[in-house]
Formats: C-alpha cells, sequence, structure tokens
C-alpha cells in the first residue's frame, strides 16, 4: 500500500515537474545563445517536431529517477511510461494537426493547452497501467526510448525537409548547421 501511495505522488509530482521543465526547454535554447547542445533537447524553433522535445524530455527524466525507484516493486513502469510519452506526444500531433486543418491556423493558447493536456493524459495513462499491473515488455520499452533519443538528436542537427520539422515563423528546417 505504501508504494502505491508513493507511485501516486510520485506521479502527481512529476506531472507539474514534467509541465513546468517543459516550459522552460521552450526557450532554453535561445536563452543559451543557440548552444548545440543545449538545443539537442530544447526546441531550436517553433515545428512540430521540436515542440514534441518539450514533453519527451522531462517525460524521460521522470521515467528514469521512478525506474529507479518503482521498478522492483512495478515490473511495468517502463513500459507504462513509455506508453505514457507515446501517447503524450501523439495527442500533441493529433491534436495540432486536427484543429489546425478544420480551423486553418493555430492559436497559442491552443497549442499551449494541449500541452498541458497531453501531459497529463500521458502521465495518467502511464499511473492507470503501473497500478493495474497490465504486463508488457521493457525491452522493447527502452528501444523505443533510444531510438527517439536517437531521432530528436539526430533531427535537430539533420531534419528532413517535410512539415512536421518546418518553423512555423521562419519556414527553415533545425538549427542550419548543416
Amino acid at each position: 500500500m505504501i508504494k502505491k501511495d508513493s507511485i501516486l505522488k510520485f506521479e502527481i509530482l512529476s506531472t507539474i515537474f514534467i509541465i513546468i521543465l517543459g516550459v522552460i526547454l521552450h526557450f532554453t535554447y535561445e536563452w543559451s545563445n543557440n548552444n548545440y547542445f543545449v538545443g539537442t533537447f530544447s526546441a531550436v524553433n517553433e515545428s512540430t517536431w521540436e515542440h514534441l522535445k518539450l514533453v519527451f524530455f522531462p517525460m524521460l527524466i521522470t521515467t528514469i529517477i521512478g525506474h529507479f525507484v518503482f521498478s522492483k516493486d512495478f515490473k511495468n513502469y517502463l513500459c507504462a511510461k513509455t506508453q505514457g510519452i507515446l501517447l503524450a506526444m501523439s495527442f500533441i500531433v493529433i491534436f495540432f494537426y486536427t484543429y489546425t486543418g478544420i480551423i486553418g491556423t493555430n492559436f497559442t493558447i491552443l497549442d499551449i493547452g494541449s500541452f498541458f493536456v497531453a501531459v497529463i493524459l500521458g502521465q495518467f495513462h502511464a499511473y492507470k497501467i503501473i497500478k493495474n499491473g497490465i504486463a508488457c515488455n521493457d525491452k522493447i520499452s527502452l528501444i523505443i526510448l533510444i531510438i527517439l533519443l536517437l531521432c530528436f538528436v539526430m533531427f535537430t542537427f539533420y531534419p528532413p525537409e517535410i512539415g512536421g520539422f518546418k518553423d512555423s515563423v521562419t519556414g527553415a528546417y533545425g538549427t542550419f548547421i548543416v
């Protein structure tokens, strides 16, 4: 019972941490005077892809911390958190392209709101899986997280020239160091 109470508290605190750090990461690349290292985990432009970093990296940090604390008691921890990350990122992409496709433009308040909803949704989904003890494969989860991490780093510097990677303000892609 203590671990179930502890994990709930941890997930609530993690949600707050993820939201705060995600908001900060929106600005850290610019604040760092466009430092390439900072750009690997911060948004380097206004593309949809770069905004997914604001969810991925804070959620990854809390997943790693939680894994060391809870994985002995909750064997599905890593898998559940990976699903939560994927759900949060998917929600942002689907919501953004759906509402901008319908309306024809984006609104900052909706983008920020969708970030908050995505984090809460992803965290809640992961918590429910953990709490219910639903079995899943940690090896596959680890591979998915590593692939995502590598993609975020690689596509920061060498983004594909397709819509989701295009800066909505400048029309450019990535950090321009190619």
